[in-house]
């Protein structure tokens, strides 16, 4: 039993002896890497790191139509970068006044874009997009003398000269601090460009791509140490837009509006594609991609003509003698008034205290039925029969059903949906009944009542489709950015169907056609080569000599429907009065179905484009 003892305590102690010489063994290597050999490992882990950059995603191209003429691509260009944190407080008025010399740009510039020199930003601020190569290239070679200064070779947007398509393509912009907030779980660094206005604002989703990245282990000064192992993930460039837009008519109408605060849309009533649509004045896209955006933006914000709003869909204006076509419709339909009932225009009627002037004929037009009133534009009979016959309650319900006092929907930011006034909105806008005479000011468009271009495009569309109104859009297909296979195609979106009978709307379509044949624009569509249904307007805006223009139309009238566009052209009474909204669709049809050029078709219809002396009656 001793024996065994002795055996246990022994090996006991050789145990004891192995793991105190293990802990001693242990502690002495602890003692050695924490303590004598910490420089060697703080050196080697400064030596070497991992670095990832990201490699920026070339944006989506954007095309008209065709497919063929590029609105929006990419090019590569130079960004330049301070990180705060690096850049020494002292040496900062240096390192910008520097830079300034270098990008060509101001100092005041450059620290706008810095934060606070007390705050202690770790983020890389871009201060110049698109730097030339000798201006990196001396920053390259005096390195020493920009600390903190960085630079990048990224996809730079480019925009072709797209003229009045500027507001319907729209610009991008750095993104700000707000949109940060709001996109830095989709990918975004405050490095980003993203989308402003316009297509490149609705479709934003589609046309960032993906942004991809190199992983290479580097010393502390950058060097590559082993790039061979570098990892890469490369960047998806965004998708490809195809635009409903078609070049040539949109050329073709900015010319016949020429320079004239106003604006044109040309719509396929069939498919709710927009072919066209001008507005002006209007802005260049280029501007945003100088290093002084933001200056050009202010610029453009405070001009007093606007530029930066698109007046096809963006204004509004009272529709005037344009809905007349809904009153008709709504005669046509419910016989409020037999059409062939005549009223008689003597050129002004007393009501409500006050006189009301036939602006259309002064001495009157006499006796007129109901296609005769439409094709003079009658104010008077319009007056009657909207007061004493159909009624604010029919009226607002007719007019809601074309599409009035609501947005279109159209896949475009900002839209204006007009202004539809009814009893009640008036009651507690202005704590006022509504009238009679609000009635009949409805009934010719006027008072209250506001519209967009687009939203009449919308009412002469409905008339062509017998009821139907589909929702206008500017983007046709979505195509592969690699390949250009097609991956998506806008398909016809019906957002409104009429109970309206396929009767009535056909008899208002010759109603409309007898406008343009024996009506008020009359002389001014001389255009031989198609015919035209529509109507004019021309908006009292309280000025003597000021009116806005409007001529709502489609064509070829003998054409199916699915061959026939819509044509709305609006002239606003900033511009010196000459009723140039049915001259310059009497262009737009001419060129269009003659194959010219809007100046070769001014010429055939015997108009000219620019100051033109052209005036006409109004109605």
């Amino acid at each position: 039993m001793a024996v065994l003892q002795k055996k246990i305590t022994r090996r006991i102690r050789v145990l004891r002896t192995l793991i105190l010489s293990l802990l001693a063994i242990y502690s002495v290597n602890l003692f050695s890497m924490q303590v004598l050999r910490k420089k060697l490992f703080e050196s080697e882990a400064e030596r070497i790191s991992i670095q990832s950059t990201r490699i920026p995603a070339p944006r989506g191209e954007i095309y008209d139509r065709s497919g063929e003429r590029l609105l929006a691509g990419n090019i590569e260009a130079y960004s330049v970068y301070i990180t705060p944190s690096e850049l020494p407080r002292a040496q900062r008025n240096t390192v910008v006044n520097n830079l300034a010399r270098l990008l060509n740009m101001s100092t005041d510039d450059i620290e706008s874009k810095l934060p606070d020199p007390n705050a202690y930003s770790y983020g890389r601020v871009v201060v110049a997009k698109n730097a030339s190569l000798a201006a990196i290239t001396e920053i390259a070679a005096r390195i020493d003398d920009f600390p903190g200064v960085s630079w990048t070779s990224k996809p730079l947007r480019d925009y072709a000269d797209l003229g009045s398509l500027s507001n319907i393509v729209g610009y991008v912009g750095t993104i700000t601090r707000d949109e940060y907030k709001l996109l830095y779980n989709k990918g975004y660094t405050l490095e980003d460009l993203t989308g402003k206005a316009g297509i490149e604002l609705t479709y934003e989703d589609l046309l960032k791509g993906q942004d991809g990245w190199i992983s290479k282990a580097v010393d502390v000064h950058g060097k590559d140490i082993a790039s061979d192992v570098a990892r890469i993930q490369a960047p998806v460039a965004g998708k490809r837009l195809i635009l409903t837009i078609d070049s040539s008519i949109q050329k073709i109408a900015e010319d016949a509006l020429g320079k004239r605060q106003g604006s044109v849309v040309v719509l396929k009533p069939s498919t709710g594609e927009v072919l066209a649509m001008v507005t002006y004045p209007y802005y260049d896209s280029r501007v945003f991609m100088s290093d002084s955006a933001g200056r050009a933006y202010l610029e453009l914000l405070n001009n007093p003509q606007k530029p930066m709003l698109n007046r096809a869909y963006q204004a509004s204006y009272p529709p005037a003698s344009t809905f007349k076509t809904i009153l008709t419709a709504a005669i046509l339909e419910e016989g409020f008034i037999s059409p062939d009932k005549t009223v008689y225009c003597s050129g002004e009627i007393f009501y409500g205290g006050r006189s009301w002037s036939c602006h259309v004929k002064k001495p009157g037009h006499g006796p007129l039925a109901l296609e005769d009133a439409l094709a003079q534009s009658c104010d008077i009979y319009y007056w009657t029969v909207g007061r004493d016959y159909i009624g604010v309650e029919n009226i607002v319900s007719y007019a809601q059903d074309f599409g009035y006092g609501k947005d279109t929907g159209i896949d475009l930011p900002g839209e204006n949906e007009g202004l539809l006034p009814t009893p009640s909105w008036k009651e507690e806008k202005y704590n006022e009944p509504w009238t009679p005479g609000d009635t009949m000011n409805l009934s010719i468009g006027q008072g209250y009542m506001l519209a967009s271009p687009l939203q009449v495009a919308d009412m002469m569309a409905m008339v062509v489709n017998d009821g139907v109104i589909y929702k206008p859009h500017v983007l046709k297909e979505v195509r592969d950015p690699a390949t250009g296979a097609l991956i998506h195609e806008i398909q016809p979106e019906v957002v409104h169907k009429s109970s309206i009978s396929a009767k009535t709307f056909d008899m208002l379509r010759s109603y409309l056609r007898n406008v343009i044949v024996n009506g008020t624009p009359k002389v001014a569509m001389s255009t031989k080569v198609v015919q035209i249904a529509g109507k004019t307007g021309t908006a009292e805006i309280g000025l003597k000599d000021r009116w806005h223009s409007w001529f709502a139309s489609f064509g070829p009238y003998d054409a199916p429907a699915k061959d026939q566009v819509v044509v709305v052209t609006m002239v606003e009474a900033s511009n010196p009065w000459e009723w140039w909204a049915p001259y310059a669709a009497n262009v737009i049809y001419q060129a269009m179905y003659a194959g010219q050029s809007a100046q070769e078709a001014a010429k055939a219809v015997g108009v000219r484009l620019e100051g033109s002396s052209v005036h006409g009656r109004r109605e």
